[in-house]
């Protein structure tokens, strides 16, 4: 099994755009391809970021740039965290205990990252690189309702830096000017996680750089997936003219 799958990386657009949680698969080497939790909860957020995988392609072919995507559950280990984050090999999420998980020693976890995370970050880091005014469009989605919390109001949430904010900014305020969208800054959660992917690829290195959270439920099908990505591609590539840069 790959770590990861890449889409269009001939294409000619300056955008990369990736899709950290894509999938919800778990590798036969792993629990023969069980953490132990049931299809119920491996169709759950806390398996993979659901519906984001399709508006990663649909929005990657509208920018005419290439797009990177898992091949494994977050659960199995978090491509979005650094290797030192304590949150990287999950044992509980939102009420689910993961079996699978919970006595992960050492060993176990650094082979995960040899086969799983670092080589994805290997991969992204080189598409990242193949030209030098590479924009970083991260695309993810959110639960409506955690359990035993309120619902969540947005639509859509901008995630950002304080390090760089400058994309997500305009992007913001772009979003906040369509009328029938609840729009988050930095809202299901904050945008600044030292050591995730956003932090490694586009602030260590300067690169221009945003994040969307689209609200699961508002992408649960292809159409609705190809819907958000032809609303999303013009109001990005706006945002990004209107940086100039």
């Amino acid at each position: 099994m790959d770590a990861y799958h890449i889409i269009g990386e001939g294409r000619g657009g300056r955008w990369l755009v990736t899709c950290d949680h894509a999938s919800n698969h778990v590798p036969d080497w792993i629990g023969g391809g069980s953490l132990g939790i049931g299809p119920a909860d491996m169709s759950r957020h806390i398996a993979y970021d659901v519906g984001a995988a399709g508006l990663a392609r649909y929005l990657a072919e509208a920018l005419d740039s290439p797009c990177i995507l898992t091949d494994f559950s977050r659960l199995v280990i978090d491509p979005n965290r650094g290797e030192d984050d304590p949150t990287l090999v999950m044992k509980l999420y939102d009420g689910t205990i993961i079996p699978a998980n919970r006595h992960a020693g050492e060993a176990e976890v650094a082979e995960r990252l040899d086969r799983l995370h670092r080589p994805y970050h290997a991969a992204l880091a080189r598409l990242a690189a193949r030209r030098p005014d590479t924009v970083i469009v991260a695309v993810h989605s959110f639960t409506p309702c955690l359990k035993g919390r309120s619902p969540r109001p947005w639509h859509v949430g901008v995630l950002h830096s304080h390090l760089d904010e400058r994309l997500s900014r305009v992007l913001i305020d772009r979003l906040r000017g369509e009328p029938d969208l609840c729009v988050g800054d930095n809202e299901p959660y904050s945008g600044h996680l030292p050591g995730d992917a956003i932090d490694r690829h586009a602030l260590q290195q300067g690169r221009l750089n945003t994040l969307i959270e689209l609200r699961n439920d508002l992408i649960a099908d292809a159409g609705a997936q190809a819907g958000w990505a032809g609303r999303l591609a013009p109001l990005l590539c706006d945002s990004l003219a209107d940086l100039g840069l």
